[in-house]
């Protein structure tokens, strides 16, 4: 793989701490699948800096003391960008991809590159792993997969597998697709969620991307609070005014939600997210 641009730096100890990592540290693919589902059920996906007018922070300093000092979560380049920086001190090699999201889309070149991936090299294994801890979906990896094709991969319930896609481009298009009842048009399949290449972007394109998913006017970011929190026995999600919860038995129940005391109390119990000032949930 090619060489990347080392651009964060990280402690981990407070880290593994937020996470609940108390296992090896050592770049082996036990570790790379354990601190990816930890990382996915500790640190909730939320957008409240874009709802509320701000930019989220690409610094690591301020991912830090967002994410792991704070009650807080982040969207797709606040969680990769943290992730990233980890694993590389733990000894990973990392390249950071930028991937098109591409549910529910007739062509994928109509969907600009505005999702933050991973592919990660663990010492030792010539298969390179995708992993991302920040689609904020319950059709995301709990566990980072090989980068190949023609497999399925089963974790927990959900089921993934990478495709190739016709591209006119020089390099080959990859595609995750998970598998399930809850598509886009609610068949019960396979259906795409990103397509990438394994073109190595630099900080200073998602710093770019970072400031179109959290400022522009027409950013779904910016208009209504997306929250997922994730446990081993349910997922829970606020979109907009719809709470939703699904468990792991299948069964879903959802609500729409009136209050804006109550749904402020809801988002720091249980999506355990303290809620920033000039934040309107319900607004």
């Amino acid at each position: 793989m090619p060489e990347t641009e080392r651009t964060t730096t990280f402690d981990p100890d407070a880290y593994l701490k937020r996470i609940g990592w108390d296992g090896e540290r050592r770049a082996d693919p036990a570790t790379l699948r354990g601190l990816h589902t930890a990382h996915a059920r500790t640190i909730p996906f939320e957008n409240l800096d874009p709802v509320r007018g701000v930019v989220p922070s690409l610094a690591p300093d301020d991912i830090t003391a967002k994410l792991v000092h704070s009650r807080r979560g982040g969207y797709c380049y606040e969680h990769n960008t943290l992730f990233a920086g980890v694993l590389e001190t733990l000894g990973f090699r990392v390249t950071r991809l930028a991937a098109r999201v591409v549910v529910g889309a007739d062509r994928f070149e109509s969907r600009p590159r505005t999702h933050m991936t991973l592919l990660v090299e663990v010492p030792g294994d010539p298969r390179p792993h995708l992993a991302d801890v920040g689609y904020g979906t319950i059709r995301a990896l709990l566990e980072p997969v090989p980068l190949v094709t023609g497999a399925e991969f089963h974790a927990e319930g959900r089921r993934h597998r990478l495709v190739h896609a016709p591209d006119a481009g020089p390099l080959e298009t990859w595609v995750l697709e998970a598998h399930g009842p809850d598509g886009a048009d609610g068949a019960d399949g396979w259906e795409a969620q990103y397509a990438f290449t394994l073109e190595p972007y630099a900080q200073s394109d998602f710093e770019v991307a970072n400031w179109y998913v959290g400022a522009h006017p027409r950013s779904p970011f910016r208009r209504r609070p997306y929250l997922q929190n994730l446990t081993p026995d349910r997922h829970l999600l606020l979109d907009g005014h719809r709470l939703t919860e699904t468990h792991t038995d299948g069964t879903v129940t959802t609500r729409e939600l009136t209050d804006e005391r109550d749904a402020r109390r809801l988002v720091e119990e249980r999506f355990e997210i303290d809620v920033p000032d000039g934040v309107l949930l319900l607004g």
